[in-house]
């Protein structure tokens, strides 16, 4: 096997404005949104690399949500405490936030699918208009199967993503860092393209073996700076 190559830290933190953040002033609203950009792209120079999407319209529980990645885990601490030390980060709730760390698959090392850097252990975020997200965790009897027995099912599970060259998959490992077991994120331009898919991963033999596979975040790519001045 090919060595591994320098793992990445993954969270998707989603965030929902308090409603009392509506009804300030224009001139302070206009203040928070300048320091939390601020705070963004200083930590953008520190290392963290990060893509922002809007939730607006979608779910009622989140506003949007910032995908980051970084090499380094108190980096996400330390963004996160200055994030709601501005103007505007006084006014954020955060619902949902879900940590995991890249990992070379034990499945896929045969297979070649152009365009998947997630599954080769480094993540390039941001290259479709739409990402979908949902953390996930297996039964228990799944990792009591052979290796052979779970490798055909993954075979069977990596063709049909085969047939969708649209939908990128990253798949991200989450054993010990948080609830889950794995978060994976679908970018795509096309959103047909992954409810087929998922409705016909649904039909594998794997499928049997998933115990939670929500909530699931449907979100839509948006520059931060235009996504904080519309909330």
């Amino acid at each position: 096997m090919a060595e591994e190559p320098e793992r990445q830290y993954v969270n998707f933190r989603f965030y929902k404005l308090q409603s009392e953040w509506r009804r300030l002033p224009e001139s302070e609203k206009e203040k928070g949104r300048r320091e939390l950009l601020e705070v963004c792209e200083s930590f953008q120079k520190k290392g963290v690399i990060f893509v922002s999407y809007s939730l607006v319209g979608i779910r009622g529980d989140s506003e949007f949500m910032l995908w980051r990645i970084a090499e380094d885990l108190e980096l996400f601490e330390k963004m996160s405490l200055a994030m709601l030390q501005t103007g505007l980060g006084k006014y954020i709730t955060i619902p949902y936030s879900y940590l995991a760390m890249t990992k070379r698959s034990l499945y896929v090392d045969k297979h070649v699918h152009p365009g998947q850097e997630g599954r080769r252990g480094r993540i390039v975020p941001g290259e479709s208009k739409y990402l979908f997200v949902y953390p996930f965790v297996k039964t228990r009897d799944w990792y009591r199967l052979p290796k052979e027995k779970r490798q055909e099912m993954m075979d069977e599970h990596i063709r049909v993503g085969h047939k969708y060259p649209t939908v990128k998959l990253n798949t991200t490992y989450s054993f010990g860092l948080d609830d889950q077991e794995f978060v994976v994120a679908f970018e795509t331009d096309k959103p047909a393209d992954f409810l087929d898919l998922v409705m016909e991963l649904r039909e594998g033999e794997a499928s049997r073996y998933t115990l939670r596979d929500t909530p699931t975040f449907t979100c839509l790519k948006r520059p931060l700076q235009a996504l904080l001045a519309e909330l």
